[in-house]
């Protein structure tokens, strides 16, 4: 008979179709009951990841007050860290030439806000862009991105010094405090190098020089060298 069986056809479609809903609803819900036991798991992994990232961020980004020596002619430490490199070099465009260096390496342990090591004013600000090599090379400042801060001393007056700022393979970026013509203090904050990095202080050649190689330095309290 003409269109026979087309009912029993249609009944068959709609009956597949609504099997194969309940087969879609329950494969959902066998997934959302698996995921979402997973990603609850996941969720909790990443709170408290997120929660280790906030503490050692506030931890990385401590600020303490420097206790600064009060003796007249004193160079303080810019930077925490480790004194890797005591030598002379040429530093052309603020010190004129031959001078001391003192290079502190900071690791990511370390505080990150440098002071001021005399009291005096920012003759000097430069800022060069450059590589992120590890700042444990002691050559780094040669290549990597870093800002020099040229300060003249009040005590004894006119005689400069240098701060040279080098971002490292994670420190990526330098935040000055000050700029050209500000009046600095001794053991004032001047900057942030953002995670490991390097600061390199120049001297005059007649600097006495009162720490060694190895000795761990404190921003803005130990006692780097004396000036005549």
């Amino acid at each position: 008979m003409e269109h026979s069986g087309k009912a029993a056809t249609a009944a068959l479609k709609l009956i597949g179709w609504s099997g194969t809903a309940v087969l879609a609803l329950l494969a959902v819900a066998w997934l959302a009951a698996h995921l979402g036991a997973f990603i609850l798991a996941l969720a909790g992994t990443l709170g408290i990841l997120w929660v280790l990232f906030v503490l050692f961020t506030f931890y990385f980004f401590r600020d303490p007050e420097a206790r600064t020596p009060a003796a007249p002619n004193l160079v303080i430490a810019p930077g925490h860290g480790v004194v890797d490199t005591i030598d002379s070099v040429t530093e052309a465009e603020f010190m004129g030439g031959e001078c001391r260096r003192i290079s502190i390496f900071l690791s990511v342990f370390n505080v990150h806000v440098q002071n001021a090591p005399v009291t005096g004013r920012i003759a000097f600000f430069k800022h060069s862009p450059g590589q992120y090599l590890n700042a444990m090379r002691t050559d780094s400042a040669k290549f990597n991105e870093n800002v020099l801060i040229g300060i003249e001393s009040v005590e004894p007056r006119g005689v400069k010094i240098g701060v040279r700022l080098i971002a490292g393979l994670i420190a990526r970026r330098i935040v000055p405090f000050i700029a050209p013509n500000d009046a600095v203090r001794r053991g004032g904050r001047i900057s942030l190098i953002r995670f490991g990095s390097r600061v390199e202080v120049y001297l005059p050649q007649n600097a006495q020089i009162k720490i060694a190689l190895g000795d761990r330095v404190v921003g803005g309290e130990t006692v780097l060298a004396t000036l005549d």
